[in-house]
């Protein structure tokens, strides 16, 4: 199997995530109209386990941006209504039925922010409320999988909770860019892409160490990229940071000194607007560095007031963190403060250096409620920003960020184009049919970007063993899908790596430093400058 990394990367995990959300009580913000529009009343459903008996279901609600409360069908802030059961439902892998309760929430006014509880219980018992706590239960049992070769434990709700999960969703006309729908997207690894100001890297050898890109290296490739047809820069993390990757950052303020700081950035952007090129930066709302000060302040002192801003418990490591992993402790978004602090990141870049968007990182870890509150505060700063997820979950999961994000990475049509194409367990008929059902699974306005291998996977030509050509008929077939193409850099050119990511969850081995000049592969590379050109004659017609 191909590594995809996520809470599905296994069919162990596959099934352990089927029945985490068939018990208890479960949401998952499942609203019909998914992208509710002023004046449309909102039809909520709810899941309820065969673990969790209850004879009584309630939506409590607010529409001043407050989050609600109440307790037994009573509402103590907002308003209550209770829910239906409509139907009973038989799971086969669950070897169990669930029951379906579904309730209305009444049309609102344009830039409405709705918030819900959903709570359920039976005469004599305690409240039990929607959701809590799924999705980090579901993640910890996948890093018993990935970092400790375990296999990955049931998730069980926790009926005794009295945590209440809090879903949204905004009322509003907001539509993904059309400059995003038609884009052709370069993903640039900014350590890895091109050194700068006739330096050379600093060495080559540890993919996990540092090798020398700069954001003055991307600059003097603009036209490099231009010429290949792209029309938007994805850029990884360009804040300070210990690693390579930047996906730990330790200061939201500046541009890493070591990439050419703000200034370097700032010529970046100014270019590529000059030649009618978009840049999107990578953000990670999920988590920080534990270098970072703010972390490091709340770490040590118990009085301090960021102690909230994270969530510090009896585990081994002591707190809530991405995958368990000690360096990137995860930011308690459901805080208050800490909510707005990470809003006002991600408004200062847009409103100080006019970026055009950004790719999440790990968005399945925040809830969907802060990505509600997350759109909405970027585009009042900027109305054609562009948003996309990385979620490495089920189709009928990302479904969830429908009128919350403009669209997600496409992790199952890369999982698809891959099979088909690369590892040849699919037959490209089968592959190309499968891709024009997820076309017409999502709304024509959620934006799908695609992609045939990226940072965290082995590269396609490792996969195909070299055969440029295999990579060519997937690209091609990506090419001609309607969501906007995502090149990973050096792709283009034939680069490759040493050994494949799955040896040791090395994920740095996909991250060759590119090759420019001679060692290029200038007949792939024509071939794609081909296609790109083909694929932006269809989008014009």
């Amino acid at each position: 199997m191909d590594f995809i990394f996520g809470t599905l990367a296994t069919d162990s995990l596959k099934l352990v995530h089927h029945r985490a959300l068939r018990s208890g009580i479960q949401h998952n913000s499942a609203i019909t109209p998914r992208d509710p529009l002023p004046g449309e009343p909102v039809r909520i459903t709810v899941i309820v386990g065969e673990d969790c008996p209850v004879d009584q279901v309630v939506c409590y609600y607010t529409v001043d941006g407050s989050i609600p409360r109440g307790h037994y069908g009573i509402a103590e802030r907002g308003s209550a209504i209770p829910l239906s059961l409509e139907r009973v439902e038989w799971d086969t892998l669950l070897w169990a039925y669930v029951s379906i309760w579904t309730g209305t929430l009444p049309p609102q006014a344009d830039h409405t922010t709705v918030r819900y509880v959903i709570g359920g219980w039976q005469a004599g018992d305690a409240e039990v409320y929607a959701d809590y706590p799924n999705a980090q239960r579901v993640a910890e049992s996948a890093a018993s999988a990935f970092f400790r070769g375990e296999a990955p434990p049931e998730v069980t709700p926790d009926l005794d909770a009295t945590t209440q999960h809090v879903f949204s969703y905004h009322v509003d006309t907001f539509r993904a860019p059309q400059w995003a729908h038609d884009s052709v997207i370069y993903q640039i690894f900014v350590d890895r892409f091109n050194p700068g100001k006739g330096r050379t890297w600093l060495q080559t050898d540890d993919l996990n160490g540092i090798v020398g890109g700069t954001l003055w290296g991307v600059l003097e490739k603009l036209d490099y990229i231009a010429v290949l047809g792209a029309t938007c820069i994805w850029l990884s993390p360009i804040w300070p940071t210990p690693s390579h990757h930047g996906y730990d950052v330790t200061d939201h303020t500046l541009t890493d000194p070591r990439l050419g700081g703000d200034e370097a950035l700032r010529a970046v952007i100014n270019e590529a607007h000059k030649m009618g090129i978009r840049i999107v930066l990578d953000l990670v709302a999920n988590h920080i560095s534990n270098e970072h000060p703010i972390f490091e302040g709340a770490y040590t002192d118990p009085q301090s007031p960021h102690r909230e801003w994270f969530i510090f418990d009896d585990s081994p490591l002591g707190y809530r963190s991405f995958f368990g992993v000690k360096t990137m402790p995860q930011v308690n978004l459901q805080n208050p403060d800490a909510r707005r602090w990470m809003l006002d990141v991600a408004r200062y870049w847009i409103r100080e250096f006019d970026i055009d968007g950004y790719r999440l990182d790990y968005a399945t870890g925040p809830s969907l409620d802060f990505w509600s509150d997350f759109r909405t505060a970027i585009r009042a700063e900027k109305s054609d920003v562009f948003c996309f997820a990385e979620a490495v979950d089920a189709p009928e999961m990302l479904q969830g960020y429908v009128g919350r994000l403009d669209g997600c990475l496409d992790f199952y049509g890369s999982e698809v184009l891959r099979k088909a194409f690369g590892w040849r367990t699919m037959s490209p008929a089968a592959a190309a049919q499968t891709l024009n059902r997820q076309r017409l699974y999502f709304p024509t306005d959620f934006i799908l970007p695609t992609f045939v291998d990226n940072h965290d996977m082995d590269r396609f030509l490792w996969i195909a063993k070299g055969d440029k050509d295999a990579l060519l008929q997937a690209v091609s077939l990506q090419m001609s899908l309607p969501a906007p193409p995502v090149i990973y850099y050096g792709t283009e050119v034939g680069l490759s790596q040493r050994v494949s990511v799955r040896e040791g969850m090395g994920l740095h081995q996909s991250r060759t430093p590119m090759v420019w000049g001679d060692a290029q592969d200038k007949d792939l590379h024509t071939a794609y400058k081909r296609l790109i050109a083909g694929r932006k004659q269809l989008v014009r017609a």
